[in-house]
């Protein structure tokens, strides 16, 4: 596609209740809230804000700007028509599940692939009054069979025109900023810090989605082998290296010569 796709997502990072008090979000446990907008070209984040763990998701769409024809692709904690209606009014477009007690009043239905998975694709308005006049806009639902494991999962989007199978496809993208997620807290060291108050966490956050940044803009314009791990393991144990960083990330090509003419005695006869 050429419109720019976003996903958008947050992660709860766990951190000792006894060290850190004003970060308590549940009786035994403390942590803070990642929210992230993960360009899914890169895949960069673009935009993160950090808060309390207690914060619900779709809070933070109300301090996001819409970048008009881009998509943005959320899981259905942040359905909710008020902030979906921004997204609209900017010229942008969303793709996210619908809630179990979504009503939906139908206008028309447009032909589906059935055998492909695909169950209905229909365009029409919220139900119920309220929902109606926080979102006033057509909405389209897309129902989708999903065989392993077996469920039913209907995509909303207020794009009237891409195909169904583009709709599930972008949803099924999301799962980039999950993986996103797992690389942060795998690799990067974010379990132990060393401060306790809010500015300090926050910093060493900071620094890891810096780190991640540039082992991505050096794993991508050097066109490097393998993943970012192996990348980030060669600099975090070559980091006083005097060699080109293109060297010293390189695949090695290590060649084997057998020698006719060596004079080296054989211990085994084989």
């Amino acid at each position: 596609m050429d419109n720019a796709v976003y996903a958008l997502d947050s992660t709860t990072i766990d951190l000792s209740l006894t060290l850190f008090p004003w970060a308590d979000f549940r009786s035994t446990k403390a942590g803070v809230k990642m929210h992230t907008q993960l360009d899914l070209r890169g895949p960069i984040p673009t935009c993160i804000h950090i808060s309390n763990a207690r914060q619900h998701d779709v809070l933070w769409l109300d301090q996001l700007a819409f970048e008009p024809g881009s998509f943005y692709v959320m899981d259905r904690g942040y359905m909710d028509f008020a902030r979906l209606d921004r997204i609209a009014s900017s010229g942008a477009f969303f793709v996210t599940r619908a809630k179990d007690n979504l009503r939906f009043s139908r206008q028309r239905s447009l032909p589906v692939d059935y055998a492909a998975g695909f169950r209905s694709d229909q365009i029409g308005r919220p139900a119920l009054p309220k929902a109606r006049s926080a979102f006033p806009w057509l909405l389209r639902k897309v129902r989708y069979y999903h065989q392993e494991p077996s469920r039913d999962l209907v995509f909303l989007t207020n794009h009237l025109q891409v195909p169904a199978p583009t709709v599930a496809g972008l949803y099924r993208l999301r799962w980039t900023v999950e993986l996103f997620f797992r690389w942060i807290k795998g690799h990067l060291r974010i379990k132990h810090y060393f401060g306790t108050s809010p500015n300090a966490v926050k910093t060493q956050i900071w620094i890891a989605v810096t780190v991640y940044l540039m082992v991505a803009i050096i794993h991508k314009r050097l066109d490097l082998p393998g993943d970012l791990h192996r990348t980030l393991q060669l600099l975090s144990v070559h980091p006083f290296e005097k060699v080109p960083l293109h060297e010293l990330l390189a695949e090695p090509d290590f060649k084997t010569y057998a020698r006719h003419d060596s004079n080296q005695l054989l211990l085994w006869n084989l």
